[in-house]
């Protein structure tokens, strides 16, 4: 599968017009097609998309010359998508053909500037789903900005409903979002007597967070919170008072 970046088009462009050449004479270099893949997430799959523009292809007695396929929202900047770069780069009497129009875009004005720039070249973009064939003529135009207009509506109205359900949801007392509580509390809770004890045992707070898998700073809030103090029951030898001086072990 062919992507859009680097000069990938630059090359597919020349080795079309390369093979255009009979003896010395060079022939009007035909258009170039382009079949447009979008998805929003990594979850949803491409290959439906792919099979319904080579099924079309197939009947309209075509051939993509190169796919561009790319997992980005139609929200996101047409400069930011592979397919703002193709835009750049098609040129007169070549052809995007893409199963829906909404995958070029959902924003009215996304959608117009597309086709503002390819009318203006005098490039194609076709539709499978929607049946649309946009190209210069006014027909094009009309279509393009009702569709447009249509998509945008329906996006407003989903966010829309969501604002309007979560809204709903807080006034009957309910709580959005993960429940109160700190994990991290959680996996401490039940675990006083051992912390007691290896505090007791001399083991300092940083190696009792790591084998208990938890920060050091939490675990020393979590023992002021519940006022842990050291177990010395299993300890060898009662702890030195504090500031006491140890006095050094000679050897003979």
């Amino acid at each position: 599968m062919a992507y859009i970046p680097g000069d990938f088009l630059v090359v597919k462009r020349y080795n079309i017009a390369r093979e255009s050449h009979k003896g010395n004479k060079c022939e009007e270099v035909r258009k170039v097609v382009y079949g447009y893949i979008r998805v929003s997430t990594d979850h949803q799959n491409t290959e439906n998309q792919k099979f319904e523009i080579q099924r079309f292809c197939e009947k309209q007695d075509l051939v993509v010359d190169c796919w561009i396929e790319e997992t980005i929202s139609s929200t996101k900047d047409l400069n930011k998508r592979k397919l703002g770069r193709l835009i750049k780069r098609i040129q007169k009497d070549d052809l995007i053909i893409a199963s829906e129009l909404s995958r070029l875009g959902r924003n009215l004005l996304q959608i117009m500037s597309i086709l503002h720039h390819c009318m203006d070249i005098g490039a194609k973009i076709w539709t499978i789903k929607d049946n649309y064939r946009l190209g210069a003529d006014i027909t094009s135009k009309v279509l393009a900005f009702a569709f447009g207009l249509s998509a945008e509506i329906e996006r407003n109205l989903i966010s829309q409903r969501t604002k309007e359900a979560l809204a709903r949801v807080r006034a009957e007392g309910k709580r959005v979002g993960r429940p109160l509580g700190s994990r991290n509390e959680c996996k401490l809770k039940g675990r006083e007597k051992y912390i007691s004890q290896k505090l007791g045992d001399g083991r300092s707070r940083y190696e009792i967070a790591r084998r208990l898998r938890v920060h050091r700073d939490t675990l020393s809030k979590y023992i002021e919170k519940h006022d842990i103090q050291p177990d010395y029951t299993n300890a060898l030898a009662a702890p030195p008072p504090p500031n006491a001086k140890i006095p050094s072990v000679i050897k003979i």
